[in-house]
């Protein structure tokens, strides 16, 4: 193949001083395009850079040796699986617990570890065997039949292998002297520190993005990050803090204009760049520095380290604290305080809603000023922890019923604080407790039940009979109403981007909060199941920062839950009880009967108060008896004459039951206003 004769052509150059200034000379020759080299000059100045480079690198066996150095590291990763920093955490618990069946159980689970690391060990080493064996028997083979034809290719493939597991670096620009990202192989001791700040000026024109495993130093992650970004035309101007975590790497990016919602947008495509899985690439803008958003490559499981649920023991806690509950994926506490805090939790089927609940409820149920209440209309609620539920409802009358005495309830307590001395809130103690209602698959519910529940959440706050909705959605179609917004605590999980905006705001995915991008459970994959945004904890800045919510398994929360059962449930008190009496009911259309007390734990089949029967069919016999004779009343000395009682017995088994001592009734027998017991007041109690 040959190439057409280049123009032969004279350049004469302007002369404007032709008497001082001797004549310009022709200057003759090919014409090559400015910017251009030729073929054959570039093929030779690339063979002539690629010997140099293996001249300088020793033949790249430091390189070499880098890949299976890295090859090592993995495979000891692998064998110990995070399992030494498991069996840490167990002995330092087992150190700090003075608590002595605390300290059985915790060396029980220190054994447990220690035999399941064991055994892993095992396992994992004789697959490992077993590979080396296999592979070490072909290149045996190989070796005596093939001879040096196949020592060399093997010994090639070998070094080749080892190149490219170790072939990222940084090198000098030959010109300008600035730290240059490389995808050819390098020299490893061209490598240049960058600064704590690295600046897109620093980058050089050419640099490629590249795959994020083919990173080792905070160098070359800024290299990575500021190509790949600048690749997805974003207004990267710095990169900076750079760290290595157990899951991949977290540096802060600096834009020079708009805002770092051009790097949420671009979140799918740069997964790509870095070779991430979904979900890889997690930024979360920062409210101090307008221009900056912390950005984590996560190549790994983020909350790995994280610390399990801790072990509360029964009546340890207040209402009004603190409590741990999760951990954010930067590895601090989420440090719940519900006192007096309505909540919201979204997430999606599989999103892990009745976890969150459960890790919730958890704290609840250990609190020695609080009662909590579990009502789900189609789902198991907080199943695992029934125990130490004062109250269950599952039915809609049992629910719209809880709701109904709730509500009087708060009414109650708000004319009672004032007479007590308790300002404008009511002040949770053992003795006046504030009373959690978990309302788990809200959408599900009666459209009675769910107006009950927006009205609670409109008078419940200053009278700590907070209520936290659970819903598989944030808009009005699944919670009736707007309310979302409304709701101070607000956690959402895996959801869709119209929930997001429904629940923290049109524009919410702008400032960080992605939701959103976390997927739920599969049968087989716990993905980002009990993961949430959080918004409105008290105390907590409401950043746009993923958590993980604590998990326990069923039979570790049912074990609790008989501890806290063991240790008694937390009663209503008798002053707020008593008070509902002299309120009136709200003006809602269909409300339903307010039961006693009593009646309500009979209802939804809870434990009677302390002190009383565990069952009353002296209730239900009275209520019998005047079914049968069709009376909505009777005189106190009918009734028991009808029972085969004294009035004396009658009244004090009637009372036993809840049931309030005989008042006048009306005109009856004959009699002007006897007393006596009306049916509605039977049913109540």
């Amino acid at each position: 193949m040959t190439t057409a004769p280049a123009p032969r052509l004279s350049i004469v150059k302007d002369d404007p001083t032709p008497e001082t200034v001797a004549p310009a000379v022709p200057i003759e020759g090919a014409i090559v395009p400015v910017g251009r080299t030729p073929l054959w000059a570039r093929s030779q100045a690339a063979i002539a850079r690629q010997a140099r480079d293996f001249r300088d690198s020793y033949g790249y066996l430091p390189q070499a040796g880098r890949g299976y150095q890295r090859l090592g590291s993995r495979w000891l990763a692998g064998y110990r699986d995070n399992w030494p920093h498991m069996i840490e955490t167990v002995d330092a618990a087992i150190a700090t617990s003075r608590d002595i069946a605390e300290q059985g159980k915790l060396r029980d689970e220190l054994n447990k570890r220690r035999a399941d690391y064991w055994r892993h060990r095992l396992i994992y080493s004789g697959v490992t065997a077993g590979i080396g064996t296999v592979g070490l028997a072909g290149a045996t083979v190989g070796t005596l039949t093939g001879g040096l034809w196949f020592d060399l290719p093997l010994l090639a493939a070998s070094w080749w292998y080892g190149v490219r597991r170790g072939r990222t670096g940084i090198e000098q620009h030959p010109e300008t002297g600035q730290p240059v990202a490389v995808t050819s192989l390098a020299a490893p001791h061209l490598a240049q520190p960058a600064a704590r700040g690295f600046t897109l000026d620093r980058l050089p024109a050419d640099a490629r993005p590249f795959p994020l495993t083919q990173v080792d130093t905070v160098d070359q992650l800024a290299v990575c990050v500021l190509a790949a970004l600048r690749a997805e035309n974003i207004p990267v101007a710095e990169v900076s803090d750079i760290s290595l975590e157990p899951w991949g790497w977290q540096c802060i990016v600096r834009v020079s204009e708009g805002t770092p919602e051009a790097i949420i947008k671009a979140a799918g495509a740069l997964e790509t760049r870095f070779d991430l899985g979904h979900g890889g690439v997690r930024p979360q803008p920062l409210k101090s520095r307008r221009s900056c958003a912390i950005l984590r490559l996560i190549d790994g499981n983020a909350f790995a380290s994280a610390p399990g649920m801790p072990h509360r023991q029964p009546k340890s806690l207040s209402i009004a604290g603190k409590a741990r509950a999760g951990t954010s994926i930067g590895g601090d506490a989420l440090d719940v305080t519900l006192a007096g805090v309505m909540g919201l939790v979204v997430a999606a089927s599989g999103g892990g809603k009745t976890g969150i609940l459960q890790a919730l409820g958890e704290i609840t149920t250990a609190c020695n000023d609080n009662l909590t209440i579990d009502l789900d209309p189609f789902g198991d609620g907080l199943e695992d922890l029934r125990e130490a539920v004062r109250v269950t409802a599952r039915t809609n009358e049992q629910i719209e019923a809880v709701l109904a005495f709730l509500l009087l309830l708060a009414k109650s307590r708000a004319r009672l604080r004032g007479k007590l001395g308790m300002g404008k809130k009511w002040q949770a103690s053992p003795e006046a407790p504030a009373v959690t209602v978990f309302f788990d698959e809200f959408p599900k519910a009666s459209e009675l039940a769910q107006l009950l529940a927006v009205e609670l959440l409109l008078v419940g706050r200053k009278e700590l009979i907070q209520v936290v909705l659970a819903s598989q959605g944030g808009t009005s179609r699944y919670l009736s109403e707007n309310i979302a917004q409304m709701i101070a605590l607000r956690m959402v999980g895996p959801c869709k981007r119209v929930d997001t905006n429904a629940v923290f705001g049109d524009g919410a995915a702008a400032e960080g909060w992605l939701p959103h991008r976390l997927d739920p459970a599969t049968d087989t994959d716990p993905k980002d199941a009990g993961h949430v945004f959080v918004q409105g904890v008290p105390g907590l800045a409401d950043e746009p920062v993923e958590y993980a919510i604590h998990y326990a398994d069923s039979a570790a929360l049912r074990e609790r839950a008989a501890e806290r059962k063991a240790a008694g449930l937390v009663e209503l008190d008798q002053q707020s009880l008593d008070g509902m009496a002299e309120v009136d009911q709200p003006q809602i259309a269909g409300f339903p009967q307010v039961l006693s007390w009593p009646a309500l734990l009979r209802l939804c089949d809870a434990e009677p108060p302390a002190g009383h029967a565990a069952s009353h069919p002296i209730v239900a016999e009275a209520l019998a008896v005047m079914d049968e004779r069709n009376v909505d009343r009777m005189r106190t000395e009918t009734l028991a004459a009808a029972l085969h009682l004294t009035a004396s017995e009658l009244r004090s088994k009637l009372r036993a039951a809840g049931v309030p001592d005989p008042a006048p009734i009306g005109e009856i027998d004959g009699l002007q206003n006897p007393r006596g017991y009306k049916r509605d007041t039977l049913a109540r109690a």
